[in-house]
């Protein structure tokens, strides 16, 4: 199943680049009709390419000085067409879904190749029928209504004198912070805590889709179809589902939501503790849980093990106010 839908993914990549390249192709056939001197300089710098490659294997005693002339003209007439083309407005190049890999899902540093984040996010979604990101992708920083949430502090309810509008603003520039510093060791991961429909899910979801404009991997799920995947892959052990289960250490970014409605059991809070722990031994791994229950309920539920790794090295951000999605309506 897993090489199945991996070729699936190579071959929407193989078109998407070919529609990329047609595209430029005829852009650029547009390009010069209405301004020929473009297809000049073009044909212009492939023969002086030419001479350059022959000239590489000459041993005429004047080679470097021509050499030099050679890339005189090149540069020469590079100027010439990038003025031509500033002065008409026009970028004149594949126009690719993805800069880094150019829509061919893998990219070379430092002579070595690599699969592009991309890619792998394609297969994690693909191996993750069940992922919420597809419907949360729409999400962002700049759809947060801040009218939503009060300006009124108020003690007796929410036992803090920070009203939920300024704490709002706090959750948004920790979670900014988060953001801009992904990729340190320093950098904690996040809890999110609160009542239902006070904005845990959407917060979760905006730093997820940053994230992912950053070519970082994102898996996001509810902590019962997530721990179910793992039982799914101990018992099948498919390639599918030990791609999976793989995502859940490696993944740049994982979101854990509503943690606290899975079916508790030995099990699974073993391997939730897994989980947990050892993306906190990978330095370069972050992981985000959100969950309705208080940090007293938390205790009160799960093992110490979990709550000892949380209250370490979670920045644990409480979201109060009323019910945004009642608001709404």
């Amino acid at each position: 199943m897993y090489r199945d839908t991996y070729k699936r993914i190579e071959r929407e990549y193989e078109q998407k680049r070919n529609i990329a390249n047609q595209k430029y192709r005829e852009l650029k056939e547009a390009i010069y009709a209405s301004t020929p001197r473009l297809r000049e300089i073009d044909v212009e710098i492939a023969k002086l390419g030419i001479k350059s490659a022959k000239l590489s294997i000459s041993t005429a005693n004047d080679k470097e000085q021509i050499a030099h002339e050679l890339k005189a003209q090149i540069d020469s007439l590079k100027a010439e067409k990038e003025a031509i083309l500033k002065q008409l407005n026009i970028e004149l190049r594949p126009q690719y879904s993805c800069e880094k890999c150019q829509d061919t899902g893998f990219y070379v540093e430092n002579g070595t190749t690599h699969m592009c984040p991309c890619f792998k996010q394609e297969l994690i979604n693909e191996s993750y029928s069940k992922s919420n990101l597809y419907k949360l992708k729409e999400e962002s920083f700049d759809k947060i209504d801040m009218n939503l949430f009060s300006d009124v502090a108020c003690p007796e309810k929410y036992k803090t004198n920070i009203s939920p509008r300024d704490n709002m603003k706090k959750i948004i520039e920790f979670s900014r912070i988060f953001i801009e510093n992904f990729n340190s060791p320093k950098q904690k991961n996040l809890l999110f805590t609160g009542t239902p429909g006070v904005g845990k899910t959407f917060m979760s979801s905006c730093i997820a889709n940053e994230i992912i404009n950053k070519n970082y991997t994102v898996l996001y799920q509810t902590s019962s179809l997530l721990l179910n995947s793992v039982f799914e892959y101990k018992f099948s052990k498919d390639e599918s589902s030990k791609e999976l289960y793989n995502s859940l250490f490696n993944v740049n970014l994982l979101v854990i939501d509503d943690l606290g409605t899975e079916n508790l059991t030995a099990a699974k809070f073993e391997e939730l503790f897994t989980i947990i722990n050892s993306r906190l031994i990978t330095q370069y791994t972050k992981t985000i849980i959100s969950t309705n229950l208080s940090l007293e309920e938390l205790a009160q539920t799960y093992d110490h093990r979990i709550i000892s790794r949380i209250m370490g090295n979670y920045n644990i951000l409480r979201f109060y106010g009323d019910d945004i999605r009642l608001k709404k309506k």
